[in-house]
């Protein structure tokens, strides 16, 4: 079954454009020109995917960003011709799963869907294999996707999730950087390893005692980083 991708963008050029691309390449593709009109489609019919510009007339992006997950837990994939990392920042703790920044090849954004589809379409059998895993007082279900630190549960994005469960599954061995870009973002993310860098901080700022010294995921310098494991 083709999967569908919603687009929404204020530019009507672009938007009808990417929407083209996205059928060239097998995709079934609607676009909403503001996320008023987007909000209304996606009441009628659920997307797969939505590529949400942030820059939107009226509600913003990051306004809509959060309407959308009231609604749909389709994944989003922020477009944006701002490139001020805070935007970036700020779309992926919302709960964005991937940003993209104009103007950029066709090419490159058929990969970010694909590999965002690749990754939020696990086959439910593969997902239930997975078991509960624990390291000190840190505990990991991914099939409930919850975390628990010292038996309080955390509030992580589906990112800082899979990066943690990559660092508790080897717990006490070093992964490196471009390890971690490979398992956790996917191969087309290789040589972006401040992707890493930022999501680290914000791990170390829900589950350290002092992020500013850390004392669970430990950075090895000019290696990677490592989880030690601590009892509560």
């Amino acid at each position: 079954m083709q999967k569908h991708i919603l687009v929404v963008d204020d530019d009507e050029l672009m938007r009808r454009s990417v929407a083209f691309n996205l059928e060239q390449a097998g995709y079934q593709a609607s676009n909403a020109g503001s996320a008023e009109d987007a909000l209304s489609m996606i009441r009628r019919k659920t997307p797969d995917l939505i590529l949400l510009d942030i820059g939107l007339p009226g509600m913003d992006g990051l306004d809509a960003l959060r309407q959308f997950r009231e609604q749909v837990s389709a994944p989003v994939i922020f477009v944006t011709a701002r490139r001020r990392e805070l935007d970036e920042i700020l779309g992926l703790e919302l709960g964005a799963d991937d940003y993209i920044t104009k103007p950029f090849e066709m090419s490159v954004l058929l990969a970010h869907v694909k590999a965002v589809l690749r990754r939020t379409s696990a086959p439910a059998a593969a997902i239930a294999q997975e078991e509960t895993v624990v390291a000190g007082d840190l505990t990991l279900d991914p099939l409930a996707h919850t975390v628990t630190l010292a038996g309080q549960p955390l509030e992580l994005t589906r990112r800082e999730f899979d990066l943690l469960h990559a660092l508790v599954l080897r717990a006490g061995q070093v992964l490196s950087t471009q390890d971690l870009l490979t398992e956790v973002w996917g191969a087309e993310y290789v040589g972006e390893p401040q992707v890493v860098y930022v999501h680290i901080r914000w791990l170390r700022e829900k589950i350290e005692d002092k992020p500013e010294k850390p004392g669970r995921i430990l950075t090895v310098r000019g290696v990677g980083y490592k989880l030690i494991p601590r009892e509560s």
